[in-house]
Order: structure tokens, then sequence, then C-alpha cells
């Protein structure tokens, strides 16, 4: 997965041409570790989708912007707008259900 900065934020994931899926994570966050092979996973499997993820501690804008107060977050995106959210250590058959949806 793609790592993203507040800089390249807009580009990458508002004016992307294919749905995205970013996760908001940090190092030092237990559930973050837990869904990280999951999305990947996900990222090899949905090829029409880009999963990007954003550490919040190095890039602290992204999680303001989007008033994040929970990690992992993971956003939805499609035509540069949120259509879901999942918060915390979901299932792989939770983050493939909204995934259907973009």
């Amino acid at each position: 997965m793609k790592e993203i900065t507040d800089a390249n934020f807009k580009e990458v994931v508002l004016e992307s041409t294919k749905p995205v899926v970013l996760d908001i994570w940090a190092p030092w966050c237990g559930p973050c570790r837990m869904i990280a092979p999951i999305l990947e996973q996900l990222s090899d499997e949905h090829t029409n989708v880009e999963f990007v993820k954003c550490n919040v501690d190095e890039n602290p804008g992204v999680a303001q912007k989007f008033g994040i107060r929970s990690i992992p977050t993971v956003l939805f995106f499609k035509n540069g707008k949120i259509v879901d959210t999942a918060v915390g250590a979901l299932p792989k058959n939770m983050f493939e259900s909204k995934i259907g949806n973009l």
C-alpha cells in the first residue's frame, strides 16, 4: 500500500479517478497492525481500487481534516467524497462489503 502525506493527500485521494481506501494509522497502534495484512490482501484482490495509508503521527493534517478521533479509521472515497467509514479492527468481510459499495 502506498503511503500518503498531508502534502499529496489531495492529489492521491481526492483527485483519483479510481475509488480510494484510506487507512489512517500509527505504528504504535495494535489494532492498526491487525488490519494492515487484511488491507494489503484486499489491495491485491481489488485492483480497480486504490489502497493508501496515512501515518497520523507524521501527517496530522489528514486526521484533523476529517475529525479522526480514533485509529485505525479507514475512509472509503468515491469521486473525491467519503462514502463510508470503518473504525477499529474489523474482519475482512466487513471491509469487503464496504469496498463492494464503491
